[in-house]
């Protein structure tokens, strides 16, 4: 009776101090990539419209026309950048922020907010603490998207930028960030090259990439190939596009042949192929 007396309690015990868990109504989500060598993220709660109006100047609507908005649920939306950037044009240094926006059936304005204890504060909102305001076109999409989603993405061919949606019912708007790491990569190559004089083939390659000196590009490769008895395919057809780069088409086609000859003997058929594609513009 004793022992069944405690079993008892035990069970009153628990059903007392236990949580019951449920889903959210808007469930957590974050979405992250990297734009050149800045990490991007943004962590929000996810709306749905749940047969809903969702933008517009009717009174039910849930996000009127030219009123702040969190631009989510919950305590609002973090968006947290590793590097100094540019946001549509105004420069934001790294660190993290809220989204807040004022939604337009056109045009839609969009604020960084410094102050991320505010969270989805409207009312506390402080002019004085933006890092950025700037203004972005509205598209209509022709898919209905049922829960409010940010994707980033429309990365550049460079990875030096890439654009923020913000798509929700029938809306989508876009900003773009620009991560210019090319300070960034110079300051590296200074101090790799020192440490391993095989970094400079990625210097040769970042330089020849990226319009800067062919001339030193070429020193760099050479000095990465110095005391290599063996060059490497992929090695002698950066070369071979650097050596072009130069003006010199004939030492490059000597050079591509020699990767040519490289990648078959290393049963690489992707660097045959450049490399035959390479040597049609050198004739």
């Amino acid at each position: 009776m004793k022992n069944a007396f405690l079993i008892v309690l035990l069970a009153v015990g628990l059903v007392a101090n236990g949580q019951i868990q449920t889903p959210q109504a808007s469930a957590t989500a974050s979405t992250s990539t990297t734009v050149g060598l800045t990490d991007v993220k943004i962590d929000y709660a996810r709306p749905s419209a749940k047969g809903r109006a969702i933008f517009g100047d009717a009174a039910t609507v849930v996000v009127p026309y030219g009123k702040i908005w969190r631009t989510g649920a919950n305590g609002g939306t973090k968006i947290t950048f590793s590097d100094d950037v540019k946001v549509e044009g105004v420069a934001v240094a790294k660190g993290e922020y809220l989204i807040f926006s004022w939604p337009g059936a056109a045009e839609w304005t969009i604020s960084l907010y410094e102050d991320i204890a505010l969270g989805g504060n409207t009312g506390g909102y402080d002019k004085t603490k933006e890092a950025a305001n700037f203004k972005v076109k509205s598209e209509k999409l022709s898919e209905k998207v049922e829960t409010l989603t940010f994707n980033i993405g429309d990365i550049s061919a460079d990875s030096k930028s890439a654009k923020v949606q913000i798509a929700w019912e029938n809306t989508s708007v876009k900003f773009t960030i620009i991560a210019d790491y090319d300070a960034k990569v110079m300051k590296s190559i200074e101090a790799s090259t020192k440490v391993n004089p095989t970094n400079y083939y990625a210097a040769a390659v970042y330089y020849m990439d990226n319009g800067k000196d062919v001339k030193q590009a070429l020193e760099w490769m050479n000095k990465a190939m110095e005391g290599n008895t063996t060059p490497q395919f992929w090695q002698l057809y950066q070369k071979a596009r650097i050596q072009k780069a130069n003006g010199d088409k004939a030492g490059a086609l000597v050079t591509s042949k020699a990767s040519w000859e490289a990648a078959k003997t290393a049963g690489n058929r992707d660097y045959q192929l450049m490399n035959e594609d390479l040597q049609k513009t050198l004739k």
